[in-house]
């Protein structure tokens, strides 16, 4: 009796499911760190290096299916179902954008692409914010927030990049 080929579907589903899990694990682990910088907003982001990740190593679709259910599940486990609109805003921004720089960098060139989207998605956070709030006051924040998110973008995406690569080295092994 022949045994079937094995379903690739299933196998990008359980790679989604796994990834998914990592990140928002990292999310929820990094909720409880607190940030010594009193600006709302500004964090490491670490869940983001999955997301990097994803864009560059399985394409945006998949990418963009892990980060929709990773700020889902988070706004329920956390309890504050605001952050989903907040995170969702910056998220999806900063998917675009990495989605638009993807085409012309390559996955060595990560830690170039990661700040950028990491701005963007702080700039995405302070658009939500002001159309909830209906005030633009709250754009206030945002040259802090293009540091701080700078400097937090390079450093997941220089985690991303490490990530690849040691992940590389590992199916390329015997």
């Amino acid at each position: 009796m022949r045994t079937p080929p094995q379903d690739k579907g299933t196998r990008r589903l359980t790679r989604l499911a796994l990834l998914t899990a990592i990140a928002l694990t990292i999310f929820m682990v990094e909720a409880q760190i607190p940030v010594p910088i009193p600006i709302p907003g500004v964090k490491l982001g670490l869940a983001n290096i999955v997301t990097v990740y994803a864009v560059f190593v399985l394409g945006p679709w998949d990418a963009l299916s892990i980060l929709v259910v990773r700020v889902f599940l988070g706004a329920v486990f956390s309890g504050q179902m605001m952050t989903l609109f907040y995170s969702l805003g910056g998220g999806l921004l900063c998917w675009a954008v990495l989605v638009l720089l993807r085409r012309l960098f390559t996955k060595n060139q990560i830690w170039l692409c990661s700040p950028v989207s990491a701005i963007f998605h702080n700039l995405g956070q302070l658009l939500v914010a002001a159309a909830l709030m209906g005030t633009w006051v709250v754009m206030a924040y945002l040259p802090y927030l293009v540091i701080a998110g700078a400097v937090s973008g390079l450093f997941t995406g220089l985690c991303a990049q490490f990530l690849i690569g040691r992940l590389d080295k590992i199916s390329h092994s015997p």
